[in-house]
């Protein structure tokens, strides 16, 4: 890993963060008006087929081969964009306008959830540095959200279903971010692609069969018309370019390191919501600077690992020499 990889999957991981706070409050708008699961399904249908137009443009026809990974392709598909989706924009619908906090501070938890999942796999404990910054990015979330305030979780626990709704779709990304370290042989686009595929296949059986059995109302064309504009900045950043920027951001970075920017989650829905009139307390304020710490820390940190492997392989070379 050199400095210019971790530049560009800091800058990566950062753009798909910044795109997923923003997409809370929009889709915040387009649940008054559209089933969860519907909603969900449209949008990543649209980058579906966005993203298949690529992969056959730049790579063609071979790319679409699963080469004996069809099963995990599907389960990590399912769980980006079927159980993620789903149960987090369902969570936050059923929550109301508080869900659209509740769904970002979530998101916060995907680091320590990633170590968990990495520590159980590996049996190998993360470093000291890795637990240090994680915890901090974790506070300062918490700070931003909750204002400094313990009344959060009394009201969260009120609505324990929608919370667990989105929690485990929270658990359903983090097993999607943790897959992509399996296809390092693959493009980003064309893991993206097939992932992408397979899963919103799997959410449009779903729909399908939840439509015949009137458990969800489907959307008449007044309804796909009154969320145009919410539908195509959904479609087109946090899912198509935040899709992509991610995976590539992981790629570079590895999961363990690059899923620390989901902490910058929360702080731009809680700056978006400030522009439409939210009022920033200093326990909000304060809980911001420590999130950005914490992430410049462990860029800092990724940059000592890179200089330690510099000097090792510079002194393997003069020893060959």
């Amino acid at each position: 890993m050199t400095r210019k990889t971790v530049f560009l999957g800091s800058a990566l991981c950062l753009t798909a963060s910044v795109s997923w706070g923003a997409m809370f409050p929009v889709a915040h708008s387009a649940l008054q008006h559209m089933d969860p699961l519907y909603f969900s399904m449209i949008r990543y249908f649209i980058v579906t087929v966005i993203l298949i137009c690529f992969l056959l443009l730049k790579e063609g026809r071979p790319a679409f081969r699963f080469e004996g990974k069809g099963l995990k392709l599907l389960f990590y598909g399912t769980m980006a964009f079927t159980v993620y989706n789903f149960l987090v924009f369902s969570g936050q619908h059923l929550m109301g306008e508080s869900g659209t906090i509740t769904a970002s501070i979530m998101e916060v938890l995907m680091p320590l959830i990633s170590i968990l999942i990495i520590w159980y796999r590996t049996k190998n404990k993360p470093t000291k540095s890795t637990l240090i910054t994680i915890s901090i990015a974790l506070i300062g979330a918490l700070l931003v959200i909750t204002n400094g305030s313990l009344l959060f979780f009394t009201a969260a626990a009120q609505q324990l279903l929608p919370v667990l709704l989105i929690f485990f779709g929270v658990v359903g990304w983090v097993l999607y971010s943790l897959g992509g370290s399996e296809f390092k042989s693959w493009s980003t686009l064309r893991y993206s692609t097939l992932t992408c595929l397979l899963g919103t296949t799997t959410s449009m059986i779903i729909v399908v069969f939840a439509s015949l059995f009137h458990l969800i109302t489907v959307p008449d064309w007044s309804t796909l018309v009154s969320v145009k504009y919410e539908m195509s900045f959904m479609a087109l950043m946090p899912g198509l370019v935040a899709l992509l920027s991610w995976n590539a951001g992981l790629k570079a970075l590895a999961p363990v390191n690059g899923i620390l920017f989901i902490s910058l989650v929360p702080i731009t829905t809680f700056i978006i919501m400030s522009f439409q009139g939210y009022s920033i307390s200093l326990n909000e304020f304060y809980g911001a600077l420590l999130v950005i710490f914490a992430l410049i820390q462990n860029n800092f940190n990724q940059r000592k690992i890179v200089k330690s492997h510099m000097k090792v392989e510079l002194r393997a070379t003069q020893d060959n020499v």
